[in-house]
């Protein structure tokens, strides 16, 4: 079994935000591979089936971006999954540009609220993780304002195209090997 978590936080009023990348790369992963997350367990919404043959558990946490860990360790757990070896977390990113994807075995949190969580509930940052870029916060921004605000009209279109092919790069991490799948996708700019 893997696992598959997508970030962002419950509700209508942050649907299509920034914040709400990984949720919406499970989205594009669950349409395309026919998978129904619509069951709530883990503190999560959630879907299983098989991706690229593989048996895999698509994860929305629903606990908000700061407490995703909470949900995260749950499922990882009642699997008894190692998080290094069947674990990829999609998130946004505010230092890359809107739509480009940076895919990375392990690592800090960067910063980022729900990364952090995830690290100190999982008690190791060695998981994979594919990072979606939504922009640099602007100059005079509040982070958290712009965090939860909406993408522009062009960056939308942007950022559709970014969330599938971050759905595709977590399905070739079901079969192919990270190196392999971050010279496929850290190398493409927007």
């Amino acid at each position: 079994m893997y696992i598959i978590a997508g970030l962002g936080n419950p509700g209508r009023q942050y649907a299509h935000t920034r914040h709400n990348a990984g949720y919406e790369a499970i989205d594009c992963l669950a349409d395309k591979y026919g998978i129904s997350i619509e069951t709530e367990k883990f503190k999560a919404l959630c879907g299983s089936g098989r991706i690229e043959g593989q048996k895999v558990l698509l994860l929305k946490p629903l606990t908000f971006m700061n407490l995703s860990g909470e949900s995260i360790r749950a499922a990882c757990d009642f699997y008894k999954i190692d998080p290094e070896e069947a674990l990829t977390v999609i998130h946004d990113d505010i230092s890359l540009p809107p739509g480009q994807l940076r895919v990375r075995a392990k690592g800090s949190a960067g910063g980022h609220n729900g990364m952090k969580n995830i690290i100190l509930q999982l008690g190791t940052q060695a998981f994979t993780r594919i990072k979606i870029g939504v922009g640099e916060k602007p100059e005079g921004y509040d982070l958290a304002d712009y965090v939860l605000g909406h993408f522009s009209r062009d960056e939308w279109e942007t950022m559709k195209d970014a969330f599938v092919r971050a759905g595709d790069a977590a399905a070739m991490l079901l079969t192919e090997d990270t190196q392999t799948v971050m010279n496929r996708f850290n190398a493409r700019t927007v």
